[in-house]
């Protein structure tokens, strides 16, 4: 049986590239996030200063399941995405820390660099679970219009602060249901 990796070495599709995030990609990531908008309904507002986005970027090179969205037309990294809480007892795995810059936002590219991360996980999993901020409409509206329900809430630690975010579930056959 083949091991499954929460890091494949690349994922790519017609307008976006997912490529593994090195520490080294820090400076380039920090351009995209330091546009306070992108902030305004997560629970860290003021991740787009640089001390406070550091925190998030370390935290994802740590994962080891951080990935960079290249536009793939132009090259340009455009934000990032994470898979995390892989969980074999529920067979379900977790997208979520993603971020893009906002010339992309509601269009195809998070649905595009989503439905990546979804089908490949989809190879090793039944389910994908979304956790986002209470005050982040923004995020709940994109999960729903991937399809995922809202099926519980879980408190979130958030550098020694719980924070309540409601989780989101998709699972492969209302994925491929709907496909």
């Amino acid at each position: 049986m083949e091991v499954f990796e929460l890091r494949p070495a690349k994922l790519e599709n017609e307008l976006v590239e997912l490529q593994p995030l090195q520490a080294a990609d820090f400076d380039r990531l920090f351009e995209v996030a330091a546009d306070p908008l992108i902030w305004e309904l997560h629970p860290a507002k003021d991740r787009y200063k640089r001390e406070v986005f550091q925190l998030y970027f370390d935290d994802a090179v740590a994962s080891n399941t951080s990935f960079l969205v290249i536009d793939k037309a132009s090259g340009e990294l455009i934000g990032c995405t994470r898979l995390y809480a892989m969980n074999p007892d529920e067979s379900s795995v977790a997208i979520g820390y993603t971020f893009l810059a906002r010339k992309y936002w509601g269009g195809a590219y998070n649905r595009s660099m989503k439905s990546l991360l979804i089908e490949y996980v989809f190879k090793a999993v039944d389910n994908v679970l979304f956790h986002i901020a209470t005050t982040n409409i923004r995020s709940q509206k994109a999960t729903e219009k991937i399809g995922a329900s809202k099926v519980g809430e879980v408190n979130f630690d958030h550098y020694g602060t719980k924070l309540l975010h409601y989780e989101y579930r998709l699972t492969k056959a209302e994925y491929y249901k709907q496909a």
